[in-house]
């Protein structure tokens, strides 16, 4: 697999790609590892014990079992609004580094437009006009999240397709088609994943942010809502860490582990950056 080429002489890549693979087991297994039914009612405000051993909420939730339990929307969010972003971003800087001419101009021009807006303040105008909900919430930020990837898709498209054996290619009567799957995606693929990988990153921590401004679905369980019920039912005013911590080191780890990742997949499609690295 390219993926697997890209990271595995890179120890750093490797142990970001066991992280969020970690991560992402343990949402599989929720079921499994959840110690009570995250939806349970037990004694409110309890201090870690064998029993609870993050303690219980103002409603006596297991946290534990809230924390598990929400890796699996937190990562769903991420992935799926990842996997949105990075198609209409891959699409648009294709047709627009391959076709050129109006329709460059036509994609570049609606590109920027999105840039420029800021991407918290347009996620939240959207996200209290659509209301709450997951899939709401993923459409949204895949929406807003893919002008960075088409830019750097075109940029990419443009050098290569005017690249000598691509001009070859064409002047012995290769095709459009035959020439965007020969030697433009092939080419691109690298730069793709590593986009994908900070994508993903980029939009959990944009799911959290939703959470926390109360934008969230309040029918799911994600750690930013975790974070949200924390701040606005006395968590961090009690100082209970054990409410707001575990789930802000969840998404920070998440991401950090993404991060290494596409550093590591940059390294090695990258020539001028490994030549760096081993200086």
């Amino acid at each position: 697999m390219q993926f697997t080429e890209h990271v595995r002489h890179n120890r750093l890549a490797l142990a970001g790609l066991a992280l969020f693979a970690a991560f992402v087991l343990g949402a599989l297994l929720a079921p499994l590892l959840a110690p009570h039914d995250p939806w349970a009612h037990f004694e409110p405000f309890l201090s870690p014990t064998a029993t609870h051993l993050l303690g219980t909420d103002d409603v006596g939730r297991d946290i534990l079992s809230e924390l598990i339990t929400g890796a699996r929307v937190s990562l769903t969010v991420g992935l799926l609004s990842g996997l949105l972003a990075v198609s209409l971003g891959v699409l648009v800087g294709l047709l627009a580094g391959f076709r050129r001419g109006r329709l460059d101009e036509a994609l570049m021009g609606l590109t920027d437009v999105v840039l420029v807006i800021p991407a918290l303040p347009l996620v939240i105008l959207v996200s209290v006009y659509l209301g709450p909900g997951l899939w709401h919430t993923i459409l949204i930020i895949g929406l807003v999240f893919w002008p960075s990837t088409a830019r750097v898709i075109r940029s990419q498209v443009l050098s290569v397709r005017q690249s000598g054996y691509v001009e070859a290619a064409r002047a012995l009567g290769a095709g459009d088609g035959w020439l965007m799957r020969r030697h433009v995606l092939p080419n691109v693929l690298p730069l793709v994943l590593a986009k994908l990988v900070l994508t993903v990153a980029a939009a959990m921590l944009m799911e959290a942010s939703l959470s926390f401004l109360g934008l969230g679905d309040p029918t799911t369980k994600s750690w930013g809502m975790m974070l949200h019920y924390a701040f606005a039912r006395g968590g961090f005013i009690r100082e209970l860490w054990w409410w707001y911590l575990p789930p802000g080191l969840c998404i920070g780890l998440c991401i950090f582990g993404l991060t290494l990742v596409s550093f590591g997949i940059e390294e090695r499609s990258d020539p001028r950056l490994r030549r760096a690295l081993d200086r």
